[in-house]
């Protein structure tokens, strides 16, 4: 067996065992959705074979970032994906670019420290050590009369209710007097996913009556 084989073979192996680490570890957890995890594994074991196979460090950079354009213009517009997702995506296609580069150029040594890197990376920003996240919707709200700042807290105490998001604060975008209604941008902290979760949260900014 040539070395070239058994270096191609021992990036590959990483390359996945990676991927793994970031989807089932990292990204599954948090959010308890399986929907993209068939893509984001299929898609980073692909283009590594691709761009291992591919004998030019240039040229296969070159096609690496030909696929971030072609991605980036279709944008699975037949299925919208948040933002979160689209992260996650950049993240495993990225990986077998530098992957395949790094394993034929700089060595196993400096491929190793990278791909530590990007994995405590996120892990750490998925535990949120040292960050605090917000996430916003926009409501179309009935209660004129709490949008006042001097009930600024009945308010908060009332959109808990009905709606079980813990809020933050609040934003008046409009006010229609006509139909004694408001819009409101509503700020809450992400609820984190737990076992008996069946879906993920709706995407930002969804009316509700």
């Amino acid at each position: 067996m040539s070395s070239e084989l058994i270096y191609f073979i021992l990036g590959a192996a990483l390359n996945l065992v990676v991927a793994l680490l970031i989807v089932r570890f990292i990204y599954y957890p948090a959010t308890q959705d399986k929907t993209y995890v068939f893509t984001f594994l299929a898609f980073n074991t692909i283009i590594y074979f691709v761009l291992g196979l591919l004998t030019s460090s240039s040229l296969s950079v070159g096609v690496g970032f030909g696929l971030f354009a072609i991605f980036s213009v279709l944008r699975y517009r037949t299925d919208e994906m948040p933002i979160r997702e689209m992260t996650y995506l950049f993240i495993v296609i990225a990986l077998p670019v530098m992957n395949s580069v790094m394993m034929s150029s700089s060595g196993l040594p400096y491929l190793l420290v990278s791909n530590a890197a990007i994995v405590t990376l996120l892990y750490v920003l998925e535990k949120e050590w040292g960050f605090h996240f917000e996430r916003s919707k926009r409501i179309i709200y009935d209660r004129v009369d709490l949008i006042t700042p001097e009930n600024s807290e009945r308010l908060l105490d009332d959109l808990y209710e009905r709606t079980g998001l813990a809020v933050k604060r609040v934003e008046t975008r409009r006010i229609d007097f006509l139909h004694d209604s408001a819009e409101l941008v509503i700020y809450y902290e992400e609820p984190r996913a737990s076992k008996f979760m069946t879906a993920p949260l709706q995407p930002e900014h969804v009316t509700q009556a």
